[in-house]
């Protein structure tokens, strides 16, 4: 083992048996870079046409409430 290796061994943080590796990172409308309810994004209808890089991509809301993007 190198000496970096072993030095980014030793920085690296333990995390203790059980404990949820992500709990502190884990995501919330507060922390995110944009934020949008998905009732405004559909306007009251089931299905949104996205285009994103020159693809055309559905968001669809199902019975069961929840969201499914496909391409």
């Amino acid at each position: 083992m190198s000496s970096a290796e072993l030095r980014t061994r030793q920085a690296a943080p333990e995390t203790p048996p059980g404990e949820n590796v992500f709990a502190a990172t884990a995501w919330t409308p507060a922390r995110a870079r944009g934020y949008i309810d998905s009732r405004t994004l559909l306007q009251g209808t089931r299905e949104l046409l996205i285009a994103h890089a020159g693809e055309e991509y559905r968001l669809r809301l199902t019975r069961n409430d929840k969201l499914i993007l496909t391409k």
